[in-house]
């Protein structure tokens, strides 16, 4: 990884939510009318329960389901990643063949996107293993170069679903810390789904806390902390403080709708 310091120039995109829901055809509503707001440059989580609606929004933020009420303010021809939970690499072609696929979707071929490949392995500490496949990888480079995939496209806006979900604790604190670093580099607005209260807290710049199905936002939680973020903080009182509040704010919602 590089090393980066300060905060990332605001070359983000900035996005609207307003009274957007979601229900689907068979019935089930997904999501209550929301309102949220993405402004340039900042890194947003969105925590809550199983089932109510995280994904959902955040794929509608990317418009890749259509709401069924509300309105998406979005500016136009913006360059937009995902990363998913699961990798979803392509076995048959080689770590550099699947940094370039999605810029190839994009109508991007051979010299104009191989060098945009190439420098996001090495944003992501894949450099020299662009001749190695998906099976050599241990699981972490697989969720790196899904990530690098992703910042091939140079996204304004970067959404991520759970994408650290599946690795193990320490690698999970260190992809964090990664993630991290090349949002402060590349100054793109992010917005990350997780079911890990103290990765959003790490991470964030506004921690989302949304209730049960049909979701919707309770409460919003500024995180204090300057950025570079020290791996240190996380063993502090500050960041403890910062994540009971949040814990507590997803129990008092739990069981409010328990007790109703």
């Amino acid at each position: 990884m590089r090393a980066v310091t300060g905060r990332p120039v605001a070359r983000g995109a900035s996005m609207a939510l307003r009274g957007v829901s979601k229900t689907y055809a068979t019935g089930l509503q997904a999501l209550a009318p929301t309102d949220l707001t993405l402004a340039a440059g900042e890194f947003v989580t969105i925590v809550g329960p199983s089932g109510c609606g995280k994904s959902t929004l955040l794929r509608i933020l990317a418009g890749l389901v259509e709401p069924s009420g509300g309105t998406v303010d979005r500016p136009g021809a913006t360059a937009t990643g995902f990363v998913f939970q699961e990798a979803a690499l392509l076995p048959w072609r080689t770590v550099l063949r699947n940094a370039e696929l999605l810029m190839e979707l994009e109508g991007c071929r051979g010299p104009d996107c191989t060098p945009r490949a190439r420098e996001a392995l090495q944003l992501v500490g894949l450099a020299g293993f662009e001749a190695s496949y998906p099976h050599q990888l241990s699981g972490g480079m697989r969720m790196r170069l899904s990530l690098a995939r992703a910042l091939a496209l140079r996204p304004a806006l970067l959404l991520l679903d759970e994408p650290l979900a599946a690795v193990d604790e320490l690698t999970r604190d260190v992809l964090q810390e990664e993630l991290s670093a090349l949002w402060q580099q590349s100054g793109f607005t992010g917005a990350m789904v997780t079911h890990n209260v103290h990765e959003a807290a790490f991470l964030s710049t506004r921690i989302v806390v949304m209730s049960a199905r049909p979701g919707r936002i309770v409460e919003v939680v500024d995180v204090p902390f300057a950025f570079p973020r020290a791996p240190e903080l996380r063993a502090t009182p500050e960041f403890a403080e910062l994540t009971g509040r949040v814990t507590a704010a997803l129990r008092r919602k739990a069981v409010a709708e328990a007790a109703a």
